[in-house]
């Protein structure tokens, strides 16, 4: 038994080798827009879409500093009140009137979801059909009720996808760490995502690797009706990396374009301003795709409670088993796998200014998380798998 136990401590060490070295450095959390001081010559029209569901207290914030953007160009807003019974879409336009900005925003009634759509999708597709009849945007920018941009946060976004030829360009924005258990869960949230989706594999056109962040998306316009639109996305859980999917794709096959790439990065000046309170809060955020995320798969549903098993629980209970059994090979294999899963999370932990002590925790908050994924595969098969926003898909 203590062989076996020894060989699985070793293996993680290997593991942790491996994903420091040949994962695409993706816990190194440095993918960030880095411009140089060259301003356009001609900024190009910019449509934000944003769906909004019941988002009437934080729309005075989020949606002030959408309205008030230093942005250059023309630019315009489209939410989407998608079935609200908060008054959502009334307190937009009050918000927009209350900062002189009522001509840059349109705000319509979405309509019944219609079949094979999701909700997010089906009111942005509203959206992208409304800007279509009335102008052509440049760019399109997908962005959620509860973000909160920074002053020149477009501004910057298109500068990167102009001066680099960038497709479509997207932000993982700052999410909120202010509860208990918003510090505990979301830093592991964002490396667990850079770790499945490494940043610097997104942004190299070579590579087929391509993901995207929701809450912030930059996207031609040209592009996305190149690849269909979002119907190809339609019936999508988790729409972002779809789209980003989709667009990539059609980049490497079509080598005569002049956009060659996609772009993911961090930012700690956009904001999430989505409040998780709870356990429960943040376990249905996890739970409602990550079961989604494996394909609906069984075996790669146990696949990855036993990676997550041998990665993340078994470097702590190989130190505390070699206490007790006074097997110092086993302690020390233990405690270099520990070491570097705390060297590969601090980076993360630092852009959240969190306590470099919950790395220590990482193997107890990724035990959760593996929780989560199996309650997400129950839930599938329950039927009730997707529920957001009273809406179960």
């Amino acid at each position: 038994m203590n062989q076996v136990f020894l060989g699985l401590v070793l293996l993680s060490l290997l593991i942790w080798l491996y994903l420091l070295c040949f994962r695409g450095k993706f816990w190194l959390a440095d993918q960030r827009l880095e411009l140089n001081n060259n301003q356009l010559s001609f900024y190009p029209s910019v449509c934000a879409v944003v769906p909004a569901r019941n988002e009437a207290d934080l729309l005075p914030t989020t949606l002030n500093s959408l309205l008030n953007q230093n942005y250059p160009g023309e630019f315009s807003i489209i939410l989407i009140d998608d079935q609200s019974s908060d008054g959502t879409g009334q307190v937009a336009l009050d918000v927009a009137q209350k900062c002189h900005q009522s001509a840059r925003l349109t705000v319509i009634s979405g309509q019944p979801l219609s079949s094979g759509w999701t909700g997010k999708l089906w009111a942005m597709e509203q959206g992208i059909r409304y800007a279509k009849q009335h102008s052509s945007p440049d760019y399109f920018l997908f962005t959620d009720a509860d973000i909160c941009h920074h002053p020149v946060n477009l501004q910057e976004l298109v500068i990167k996808a102009e001066q680099e030829n960038l497709a479509l360009v997207s932000l993982m924005v700052l999410l909120r760490c202010k509860s208990f258990w918003e510090k505990v869960l979301i830093p592991a949230f964002v490396f667990f995502f850079q770790k499945l989706y490494p940043f610097p594999w997104v942004n190299d056109p070579q590579q087929k690797m391509a993901a995207a962040a929701g809450g912030c998306i930059l996207i031609r316009r040209q592009i996305l009706e190149d690849i269909g639109g979002l119907q190809i996305l339609r019936k999508a859980l988790i729409d972002d990396c779809s789209l980003a999917a989709a667009v990539k794709s059609y980049l490497q096959t079509e080598p005569t374009l002049t956009e060659k790439s996609i772009w993911l990065g961090l930012t700690d000046a956009t904001e999430s301003f989505r409040p998780y309170p709870s356990l429960k809060s943040l376990w249905d955020l996890v739970a409602r795709t990550a079961f989604t995320q494996l394909n609906y798969s069984p075996w790669l549903l146990i696949g990855t409670v036993i990676g997550m098993t041998i990665i993340y629980l078994i470097p702590p209970l190989s130190v505390m088993i070699g206490v007790v059994l006074g097997n110092k090979l086993m302690i020390g294999i233990g405690t270099m796998a520990w070491l570097l899963m705390l060297i590969a999370y601090f980076p993360t932990l630092k852009l959240y200014e969190s306590s470099f002590l919950w790395g220590i925790s990482l193997p107890g908050i990724a035990f959760l998380y593996t929780l989560m994924t199996i309650d997400s595969a129950w839930r599938h098969w329950r039927g009730q798998g997707g529920g957001w926003k009273g809406r179960v898909y």
